[in-house]
């Protein structure tokens, strides 16, 4: 390059230039033509040929390509070019040609990281485009990459400016050690709880989520380094640290999804005044309903073989083995369940009674949905208990609330 230098000189000279003038020309011609030898590379690579590269990269089938060029890895790489031609033409600036390398170093390796950054975003992308990376999620490896790159590199250039070896610098950086720790506690204990989380398979994207100490209430929509993003069903986000699912206890609702069916598991609290034998009147009427009518039938032949076989069948009701409306109402609402298409049939479905409190018998109702989706569990659970309240009247059952319009009434 020191030739291109000279030749200008010469040509100069010819022109009849002074010799005070003839260095400074020089390098302003040689200056202006390493620029536009950067500007007329840079309108070629950008504007010709990364849109050809572009075209090409769209007509093919694959996905991963179409990935690298929105993450602008191809354009980032390109930026590279400008500083390898200043590089290559600084001999011929002379005794500043030292530097000027030296500033083109650090602008290449200050590229090179954001090429790097691009290209680790860009296989973050590609991978999640698989199944399993729900299962295994990479996004925090590929922190931890660019951490350790974004160091090394900074020492490289640091290394380049103070025209020391970086090797040499790298060798010292176990004496800060502990400062490292201190500055990237959050990482540090973020990574090893992001190993702990998917090597354990505790948390997918996607998964479902309750951790009520810090408001999460809904889906997993990112795991990082540091942090996992939670968007909740009102879709505000929350963002936990990665620690904290480790160290503190969370609900994740991924079991039932996958098991195929949501549970029921309520209760309607019976008044215990409203609860007695059922008279004949009642019985008649039950035999009228269809969910009823085998039951009444064969447990009415069930307690006559038994009350004669006993002897209970005397005039008085108190001696004899007879029915009641709570039991009745509790078969009544089995039965409801089982003929309900819309509860999994091969779950358990039950109705029993909880233990007698204060404020009335809980009839607990314990089934099993076949669809796991938040808005269609809540209208078919709404839809049982709508069923429930309004027909507990025609068992002469009270539902119980405090206070009860009974107790007014009295």
């Amino acid at each position: 390059m020191t030739r291109v230098a000279k030749n200008i000189s010469d040509l100069l000279k010819d022109y009849g230039m002074r010799e005070g003038m003839i260095d400074y020309f020089s390098y302003g011609i040689l200056i202006f033509i390493i620029l536009l030898s950067c500007i007329m590379v840079m309108i070629i690579t950008k504007n010709i040929i990364l849109r050809l590269l572009a075209k090409l990269i769209y007509r093919n089938r694959y996905l991963w390509d179409n990935i690298l060029l929105e993450r602008k890895v191809f354009s980032r790489m390109a930026n590279v070019l400008p500083g390898i031609i200043v590089f290559l033409f600084a001999p011929a600036l002379g005794s500043i040609a030292i530097y000027i390398r030296r500033g083109c170093a650090i602008y290449i390796s200050i590229v090179i990281l954001f090429v790097v950054s691009a290209l680790l975003n860009a296989i973050d992308d590609i991978y999640r485009n698989y199944p399993i990376s729900k299962v295994r999620p990479i996004k925090g490896l590929l922190q931890v990459v660019k951490i350790v790159f974004y160091i090394v590199d900074g020492i490289i250039v640091i290394g380049i400016t103070l025209d020391q070896n970086p090797l040499l610098m790298l060798g010292g950086i176990g004496a800060l050690a502990a400062v490292f720790s201190f500055v990237f506690k959050d990482s540090i204990l973020g990574f090893i709880a992001g190993i702990q989380l998917t090597s354990n398979d505790m948390l997918r994207i996607g998964d479902w989520i309750e951790m009520p100490k810090y408001g999460a209430d809904g889906d997993v929509i990112d795991i990082t380094l540091n942090t996992v993003k939670v968007q909740n069903f009102d879709k505000t986000i929350v963002t936990l640290p990665a620690y904290s699912l480790v160290s503190d206890a969370f609900k994740n609702w991924r079991g039932m999804t996958e098991f195929g069916g949501r549970r029921i598991k309520r209760s309607v609290i019976i008044d215990v005044t409203s609860i007695k034998f059922c008279s004949s009147e009642m019985i008649e009427k039950f035999k009228k309903i269809n969910y009823l009518r085998d039951y009444i039938i064969d447990k009415e032949n069930e307690l006559k073989s038994y009350n004669k076989k006993f002897g209970m069948d005397s005039d008085l009701d108190i001696n004899k083995k007879r029915l009641t409306n709570i039991g009745t109402f509790r078969v009544y609402i089995e039965n409801y369940l089982r003929d309900n298409q819309l509860l999994h049939k091969g779950m358990t479905q039950l109705v029993r009674q909880l233990p007698q409190g204060e404020n009335g018998l809980p009839l607990e109702i314990y089934a099993f949905t076949e669809e796991t989706k938040f808005e269609i569990f809540e209208r078919i659970q709404s839809d049982i208990f709508d069923h429930i309240f309004s027909i507990a009247e025609e068992f002469d059952l009270r539902i119980f609330q405090s206070p009860t319009g009974y107790d007014m009434r009295e």
